[in-house]
Parts: structure tokens; C-alpha cells; sequence
């Protein structure tokens, strides 16, 4: 506790007026923030393109079928494709479902309503993480995406 408290005379100890004195001065050698930088690299915006809903299945067979693309344009390229591919096969069978059901083709409907407002958050929701630098993997998904569209397109 000493070293917080100023002497009995009114003056601070030596160290501590070099330091205030520096500090005035703009002469501080100490780093200025221990904390790292927070702001992480911008994404590319390919990868971006990739997971926009309905659209970006398009660039991501392209990418796919060329056989270019960093390991991670792949890898976001075929869940891209599986998330879409999901989506349109849950979407014709609860179609189908309502149009040939007399009983619930409501709830089918509503259903498929809930499918299709899923797949464009988990999308949104994808491009959020890659824009803020982190992982855009889905722990499902990815896997399947690696197993079933990396042994036919890749």
C-alpha cells in the first residue's frame, strides 16, 4: 500500500514522477494495450457469395467442378450445396405431401415454411460467423457435406 499512497512531504516517490513525467511528455515506453487486437481479417467475399440461400448454390458447383479453390472455398463450397440440396428435397416432399394430403396439407404447408425460414437463418447466420472470422462449419452438415459431395465433385 505504500506505493499507491504519496509520501507525508506531498511529493510521489522518484519512479513514479519519471513515469508521470514521461507520460506527459508522450515519452511512454511501456506497450500501449496489453489486449490484442479484436479486429479480425475480412473474409473473402467469395466465400460469402457461396452462402447466400437459393443463389449461391450456383458458384458453389462452379467452384466444385473446376477444381480451384483454397481448401476452405471448398469446404464452405460443399456445404453450400448440401444446405441447398437438403433444403429442396425437404421442400418437394412437404409440397408434394400437401398437394396429395386431403387430411393436413396445412400443417404440411407450415411446415415447410418452418424448413424453408430455417435454411435462410442457418445460411445468414453462416455468413455472420465468416465475417466475424470464425469457423463456417456446422457439425452435422460438414460432415455429410465432406463424405457425400467430396467423393462425387471433388
Amino acid at each position: 500500500m505504500e506505493n499507491f499512497e504519496p509520501k507525508e512531504t506531498g511529493e510521489w516517490g522518484a519512479e513514479e514522477q519519471r513515469s508521470r513525467g514521461a507520460e506527459e511528455q508522450g515519452e511512454n515506453n511501456t506497450p500501449q494495450s496489453p489486449i490484442p487486437s479484436t479486429q479480425s481479417p475480412v473474409p473473402n467475399p467469395q466465400y460469402l457469395l457461396h452462402l447466400v440461400p437459393i443463389i449461391g448454390f450456383f458458384p458453389s458447383l462452379w467452384t466444385l467442378y473446376r477444381g480451384q479453390g483454397s481448401r476452405e472455398q471448398v469446404a464452405i463450397s460443399r456445404l453450400s450445396i448440401t444446405l441447398a440440396l437438403t433444403w429442396l428435397l425437404g421442400y418437394l416432399l412437404l409440397v408434394t405431401g400437401a398437394a396429395t394430403s386431403d387430411f393436413f396439407p396445412l400443417r404440411l404447408f407450415i411446415l415447410n415454411s418452418f424448413l424453408t425460414s430455417g435454411y435462410f437463418l442457418v445460411s445468414v447466420w453462416l455468413i455472420l460467423r465468416l465475417m466475424q472470422g470464425k469457423s463456417g462449419r456446422l457439425p452435422g452438415f460438414s460432415n455429410l457435406a465432406e463424405r457425400v459431395i467430396g467423393k462425387y465433385l471433388s
